[in-house]
């Protein structure tokens, strides 16, 4: 398998990129973000699979997305997500993606998922489809707005507001002021708390 992985976490990439090749037999290319993608692409691909990050610079959302697939010469390609809604997923597909992968999934699981995509079958987590078929909205969830659910996440990940902006493409006093904001409403002291309150919530 030729596989390009894209991802502007080093540990991510570089923990995933070791995996398949030394237990899948994959070989790896690896960019940072969308354009040293489309630069690949160009230059080595097309590529069996691309595997592309969700938030890293330049994919502006599913745009990006179209430009891999225009540019891997009807191959498959997939989104990488560390958040991954089922909504998200869909419109992924619907866009042409050819799977979606949570970054929370098990190495042996996820390897299986690259070489099923790799020879032109789809794939999306079956518990990710089930909560796109069966959307429960937590009471908690409905006092906040996505993007400080987002943050809540990165909270409940030990995140620091660094990480988080970081992440999610912000300025760190950005987040500041959404990490006041989720204490607020969920009547949390600080962060910590904040992030107890929605994990013995089971919101996350």
């Amino acid at each position: 398998m030729r596989i390009l992985l894209a991802d502007d976490h080093d540990m991510v990439r570089e923990t995933i990129s070791a995996y398949l090749e030394s237990e899948g037999g994959a070989a790896v290319s690896l960019a940072t973000d969308l354009s040293g993608a489309l630069e690949l692409i160009t230059s080595e691909g097309p590529y069996d699979l691309v595997l592309l990050d969700y938030q890293m610079p330049g994919m502006q959302g599913l745009n990006g997305l179209s430009e891999a697939l225009s540019a891997n010469n009807g191959k498959g390609v997939a989104i990488l997500s560390g958040n991954a809604p089922a909504q998200t997923a869909r419109e992924a597909l619907d866009a042409g993606a050819i799977g979606f992968i949570p970054k929370t999934m098990g190495a042996q699981s996820l390897l299986n998922a690259v070489r099923f995509m790799a020879v032109g079958e789809t794939y999306v987590p079956v518990d990710l489809m089930r909560e796109d078929a069966n959307p429960v909205t937590h009471p908690l969830a409905e006092k906040l707005s996505p993007r400080e659910l987002q943050v809540l996440n990165g909270l409940c990940q030990g995140q620091a507001n660094k990480e988080i902006a970081r992440e999610l493409h912000l300025q760190e006093v950005t987040i500041k002021l959404h990490v006041r904001t989720l204490c607020r409403k969920l009547e949390a002291k600080n962060r910590t708390q904040a992030a107890m309150i929605a994990k013995e919530a089971g919101l996350f």
